[in-house]
C-alpha cells in the first residue's frame, strides 16, 4: 500500500475542504445582502437582557442609558465580529441600545467576491474598498433604524469609521477609535495656520514694497511670468506623470492579483498569522487556543486567499485617494464627541500616533491603557468597558446638544 497524502495545512487549517461561510455561522450570526455581498454580522440588543441587569444599574449607569444611541463595531485587519465577543454584551448595557459589528468583505464570515467573474458595462463597486466599507456600515444604520449612532473601530477599523463619517457627519453621534492605524499629520492644525497667517503679511509687505519701488514692481512681474512658465511645464510633467502612473498601477495590479502573490499570502500566513496575534497582546502567553481558533475560522472558508489578495490590492491601488483630499488633512474637521483608546505596549500602531491624533482632532480625548497591547478590547476588557462608560457619562449630561439626541 502506498503512504498516505499529506493534506495541506495553513496556519493549523485544513485547506482540502473549505465550505462556504454560511456553514461556519454561530447560532447567534445574522447574514443581510448588501450589494450582492452577504455580510456577516451580530446584534447584541440590551433590551433582551435580563430584568436583574437593569436592577443592579447604579445611578451613573442610569445616566449613561439616557443616551440610547446604538452602537456598529468595526473591526480591524485580520480580525472579525469575533473580536467583539468578549464586550458587546457590556456596550450594549452601557448603551442601553443595540450593539451591532459586521465582517467586512474578506474577513470573518462575510462572503467572498470574486472580481474576476463580474461581467456588464457598468464597473461595479469593488467590494474591498473602503467605499464598499463606508456604504456597508450606513446601510447598518438603516437596518437598526438608526438615524444616529456610535461608531466603534479597531485599528484598520477607525479608518473606516472616520470615512463613515465624513460620507455622514449628521449620522455618527459619537467616534470611540481603538488603537487607530490613522498616520497622525506631523504638523497641527494651528502651526498650519501660523504659517499661512506668515504668508500673508510677507504678501502685504511685498505689495508695500511695489508701489514704493517700480523696479522691484518689475522683478515681481518678471518672477510671475517665470512662475507661470514653470508652473505650464510642471503641468505637463504631471500629464506625463499620471499616465505612467495608470500604467504603472495597472502592471501592479496585474502582480497584486497573480498566481505568484496568492501563493506569497499563503505562506506568510502559514509562517506569521498566529505568531502575529500573539504579538498583538501585552503578553504573548496569555493568548488561548480558543483565541487563536477564532481568528484562523476564516482559513476555513473557499476563497478566502484570493479574497484577502483583493482586499490587499484594493487598499494600496485605492483609486478614491486621487479624488478625494487626504484623511488626515481632514481630521480638524470632525466636530463630534471623539475617544481614542490605546495601549502603551502596542507593538502595532505605537501609542504615540493615538497621541498625535488626540491633538489634531478638536476635543478627542485620549486614554492610555497601561501593560496592554493592540487589543485593548479583548486584553483588558473591564477597563475599556470602563473608559467607555466614562466616556459616554461625559456626553449623557450633554443631550441638549444636537449630535447626541436619540433617534425617533
Amino acid at each position: 500500500m502506498g503512504s498516505k497524502k499529506k493534506r495541506k495545512e495553513i496556519a493549523g487549517i485544513d485547506q482540502e475542504d473549505l465550505v462556504d461561510p454560511k456553514l461556519l455561522a454561530d447560532p447567534d450570526s445574522y447574514f443581510c445582502e448588501f450589494k450582492g455581498v452577504h455580510i456577516h454580522h451580530k446584534i447584541h440588543d440590551a433590551e433582551s437582557q435580563t430584568q436583574s441587569i437593569f436592577q443592579n444599574q447604579t445611578h451613573v449607569s442610569n445616566q449613561i442609558n439616557k443616551l440610547c444611541l446604538p452602537m456598529i463595531l468595526l473591526h480591524g485587519f485580520g480580525a472579525s465580529v469575533f473580536s467583539w465577543k468578549k464586550v458587546m454584551k457590556p456596550l450594549a448595557e452601557a448603551t442601553c441600545s443595540k450593539v451591532l459589528a459586521f465582517d467586512r468583505p474578506a474577513f470573518g464570515l462575510t462572503s467572498r467576491v470574486n472580481l474576476s467573474s463580474e461581467t456588464g458595462d457598468t464597473k461595479p463597486l469593488n467590494a474591498y474598498s473602503m467605499a464598499f466599507s463606508v456604504l456597508a456600515t450606513l446601510h447598518f444604520f438603516d437596518l437598526l433604524k438608526a438615524e444616529k449612532a456610535i461608531l466603534v473601530g479597531h485599528s484598520a477599523g477607525a479608518l473606516v469609521a472616520v470615512n463613515t463619517y465624513f460620507e455622514a457627519p449628521e449620522r455618527v453621534a459619537a467616534i470611540i477609535l481603538i488603537a487607530p492605524a490613522i498616520f497622525a499629520p506631523l504638523t497641527t492644525p494651528k502651526i498650519v495656520k501660523e504659517n499661512q497667517s506668515k504668508q500673508d503679511n510677507q504678501m502685504k509687505e511685498d505689495n508695500s514694497s511695489i508701489r514704493k519701488n517700480p523696479i522691484v514692481g518689475l522683478y515681481k512681474l518678471l518672477s510671475k511670468i517665470t512662475k507661470n512658465i514653470a508652473m505650464a511645464i510642471t503641468g505637463m510633467m504631471k500629464q506625463m506623470t499620471d499616465m505612467l502612473n495608470s500604467l504603472y498601477r495597472k502592471l501592479l495590479s496585474t502582480i497584486l492579483r497573480s498566481s505568484l502573490a496568492i501563493m506569497l499570502l499563503r505562506m506568510a500566513i502559514d509562517k506569521f498569522g498566529t505568531a502575529a496575534v500573539r504579538n498583538s497582546w501585552y503578553d504573548p502567553n496569555q493568548v488561548s487556543e480558543h483565541v487563536l481558533s477564532g481568528y484562523t475560522k476564516p482559513l476555513r472558508i473557499k476563497d478566502w486567499d484570493k479574497a484577502l489578495v483583493e482586499y490587499t490590492a484594493a487598499m494600496i491601488l485605492d483609486e478614491e485617494s486621487n479624488t478625494k483630499p487626504s484623511l488626515s488633512k481632514r481630521l480638524n474637521e470632525i466636530s463630534c464627541p471623539v475617544l481614542i483608546v490605546t495601549g502603551d505596549s502596542d507593538r502595532l500602531v505605537p501609542s504615540w500616533n493615538a497621541e498625535r491624533l488626540s491633538k489634531v482632532i478638536p476635543g478627542a480625548s485620549l486614554e492610555v491603557i497601561k501593560q496592554c497591547g493592540h487589543l485593548p478590547h479583548e486584553e483588558k476588557v473591564e477597563e475599556f468597558i470602563a473608559i467607555v462608560e466614562n466616556f459616554l457619562r461625559m456626553f449623557a449630561g450633554n443631550s441638549n446638544k444636537q449630535y447626541l439626541q436619540p433617534a425617533m
